[in-house]
C-alpha cells in the first residue's frame, strides 16, 4: 500500500515539484496551502507523514505542529519541517514544538525522498512490537500504545521509540551517540544535540504522571532509564 504524504507549502511551484516527485518515488500524496486546509485533509484521510512549511500564511508551521501534536488524529502522524532557518536554534524550536526531522530549503527531491522513507522506517519499522512493563509505566506494542497504570498515555513517534527502547534496557547508561544508532539508526545523520530536545520531549510526556525522574540524566556520560529514584 502506498504511503500517503501530506504536504502542507504555501508556494504552489514547491508544492507540485515535491508532489510530483513523491509521486513518482511510488508515494501518494495531499496538499495543503495553509495550517486550515491542512487540518481539513488530515480529517478527511490521516496522512502516514507530513511535510510541513515554517513559514505559511496566518498560523505558522511551528504553531500548526505543536497544534498537530496536540490533536488525538495526528498525534502520532511523524513530521518534517521544510525551512529556510538552518541556525540551531531554530531546530531545536521545531523539534522541541513536536518536528520529528527538517530539511533546509533549497533541499534536493532525492534528499527528501530519504528523508522521508527514513522517517517512516523509524516511526513505522518493527521496533517496538512487544509488550514491556516497567514500575508504573506499561508498552503494549502490537497496539503501539502507552499506559501510567490503567491511563493511556499521549505520545509522539519519536518518544515512543526511545521511550521503548529505555524499558527494554534498563538501569544502563547510555550516551547520546549509543542513542542515535539505537533509537534512530546508524545509517540517518542526526545530531546529538537531538537526543537532549527529545530526552526533554519524553520526559515532560511522563509529567503529568509524575515518571519524569524515570529518565535520569548521568553527568558526563548520557542518560538511565530506571525505576528507582
Amino acid at each position: 500500500m502506498h504511503k500517503r504524504i501530506l504536504i502542507v507549502e504555501d508556494e504552489a511551484s514547491i508544492r507540485d515539484m515535491v508532489a510530483f516527485a513523491l509521486r513518482k518515488a511510488g508515494m501518494d500524496t495531499a496538499q495543503a496551502a495553509d495550517a486550515r486546509t491542512a487540518q481539513m485533509s488530515i480529517a478527511e484521510q490521516v496522512p502516514d507523514l507530513i511535510l510541513l512549511d515554517w513559514m505559511l500564511p496566518g498560523t505558522s508551521g511551528l504553531d500548526l505542529a505543536r497544534r498537530l501534536r496536540k490533536e488525538e488524529l495526528s498525534r502520532e502522524v511523524p513530521i518534517i519541517m521544510l525551512t529556510a532557518r538552518g541556525e540551531e536554534m531554530d531546530r531545536v524550536n521545531g523539534l522541541e514544538a513536536g518536528v520529528d526531522d527538517y530539511v533546509v530549503k533549497p533541499f534536493s527531491t532525492r534528499e527528501l525522498i530519504a528523508r522521508i522513507k527514513a522517517v517512516l522506517r523509524r516511526s513505522q519499522g518493527d521496533d517496538g512490537s512487544g509488550m514491556v512493563e516497567l514500575g508504573r509505566l506499561r508498552i503494549d506494542g502490537p497496539a503501539h500504545r502507552v499506559f501510567a497504570g490503567d491511563e493511556p498515555v499521549p505520545i509522539g513517534p519519536t518518544e515512543y521509540r526511545l521511550l521503548y527502547f529505555f524499558m527494554t534496557h534498563p538501569e544502563r547508561v547510555y550516551s547520546r551517540a549509543q542513542l542515535l544508532d539505537h533509537v534512530w539508526g546508524g545509517s540517518v545523520y542526526v545530531e546529538e544535540r537531538t537526543v537532549d530536545v527529545h530526552i526533554r520531549r519524553l520526559r515532560k510526556t511522563l509529567e503529568p504522571w509524575k515518571l519524569e525522574d524515570m529518565v535520569q540524566t548521568v553527568r558526563g556520560a548520557g542518560y538511565r532509564f530506571s525505576a528507582s529514584p
